[in-house]
């Protein structure tokens, strides 16, 4: 397994977004993106993924931290890219690291 450890920004009109529909709004980006997910074994399968501190809703943030599990290795300009085009205006990635998690 893998992790994905990013940055982002969350501005303009996107800052009225709440932390909820915010990570909603990841998830369908990470699905539409086709990523390599590693998913929660239960009844209802979603994406090991969370963001650090919830953000305000109203305030714009430059460097909000989160973190997503993947199955396999990719390429850090490809997930980038990848997940880029599936997110809307206002949020923007800045860092992406990825790294090997042992188990």
């Amino acid at each position: 397994m893998y992790k994905a450890a990013f940055c982002f920004t969350k501005k303009g009109i996107i800052r009225f977004t709440s932390h909820l529909d915010l990570l909603r709004m990841f998830g369908r980006a990470f699905r539409r993106a086709d990523l390599p997910l590693k998913m929660t074994e239960g009844f209802n399968p979603h994406p090991k993924f969370s963001i650090k501190r919830a953000i305000k809703l109203g305030v714009e943030s430059e460097g909000e931290e989160a973190e997503i599990i993947l199955r396999e290795p990719m390429n850090e300009v490809c997930f980038t890219t990848k997940l880029q085009e599936q997110l809307p205006e206002g949020i923007t990635l800045k860092e992406v690291k990825i790294k090997f998690l042992p188990t």
